[in-house]
């Protein structure tokens, strides 16, 4: 699998199922920048922002994308947090002007990889947005228009259908919610403060644990890349462990994939500190790595992303 900008051709993902918020009140703007990691003065009517939704422990409870209209702003996230991300939004809202209506079922959301925005017809709005390793544009349309959108942008790009996603993904180092991202995680931890943490924002729920993590410089884990050694594939929820520790547990697999572009069996996985140096290399075992019943896979440790 090659690129868009390798290849000179674009290529376009249908993320339709997401889960989509539309948050209104004259509140909105002050309450959500007390909600999420990221200034929301940043998302504009053609640029949406990420950003993370936190418990107070600095944990992960979302990462959303976040763009404005003159009236309200336009939230998506995983599909698994339909219900679970406007609960967490709503126990926040006290006397505060605002309100949350699930318009999931109401819109549709591509994502093209390419060069300039696309002229499609029949879409309600178009949005710069990074949900790769590159700049793309999220074209949302009234699900009704979903398959008139969806041939306007078969017949100008290459449709990558979720399998593929899923590799360019990986080869990206994006972390995805429900595999990379969970309640246990810190964004930082993820790779995620680059594009989602604003350091200079005012206060958020969570900001304390972040800012601790900034002072300090350092995290118990960090999201890797994993290349097998040996081209046996590698699995999600299999146990790193290091032969310098004694066979100690220093880690797990989130994420894997075969890249054909890479030629190689890689993965996604959190590794302790101490443990996540490039070049370091890791047994990744399935279930109990004390049984003893268990050939190790030999997995060096990488800098993201792959490619």
């Amino acid at each position: 699998m090659t690129s868009a900008r390798q290849t000179g051709e674009g290529v376009f993902f249908d993320f339709s199922g997401r889960t989509k918020l539309r948050i209104t009140g004259n509140d909105r703007v002050r309450f959500l920048n007390g909600q999420i990691t990221n200034d929301v003065r940043k998302a504009t009517e053609s640029v949406a922002t990420e950003a993370c939704v936190l418990n107070a422990k600095g944990k992960l409870t979302a990462d959303i994308f976040l763009s404005a209209a003159s009236d309200c702003f336009w939230v998506d996230a995983d599909p698994d947090l339909r219900k679970a991300l406007p609960a967490r939004i709503e126990r926040y809202i006290i006397a505060d002007d605002v309100q949350i209506d699930d318009v999931t079922d109401r819109f549709s959301i591509f994502h093209v990889l390419s060069g300039a925005a696309p002229d499609v017809a029949d879409c309600q709005r178009i949005l710069s947005t990074r949900r790769f390793a590159e700049t793309g544009w999220d074209i949302w349309a009234d699900s009704e228009f979903h398959d008139a959108v969806s041939q306007q942008l078969s017949s100008m790009f290459r449709f990558f259908d979720g399998a593929s996603a899923e590799i360019l993904r990986i080869e990206h180092g994006i972390p995805r919610w429900g595999r990379e991202l969970t309640e246990e995680i810190i964004p930082v931890e993820a790779n995620l403060e680059e594009h989602t943490i604003d350091y200079e924002k005012g206060c958020y729920i969570g900001q304390e644990v972040i800012s601790r993590i900034k002072m300090s410089g350092q995290t118990n884990k960090r999201l890797c890349g994993l290349i097998s050694l040996h081209d046996t594939p590698l699995r999600a929820g299999m146990k790193l462990a290091s032969t310098s520790a004694n066979g100690r547990q220093v880690g797990w697999i989130t994420s894997a994939t075969r890249s054909e572009r890479l030629g190689k069996e890689i993965a996604l996985g959190f590794v302790k500190r101490g443990f996540n140096i490039s070049g370091t290399t890791l047994d990744a075992v399935v279930g109990d790595e004390d049984s003893g019943a268990q050939v190790p896979i030999h997995a060096e440790v990488v800098p993201l992303p792959f490619v």
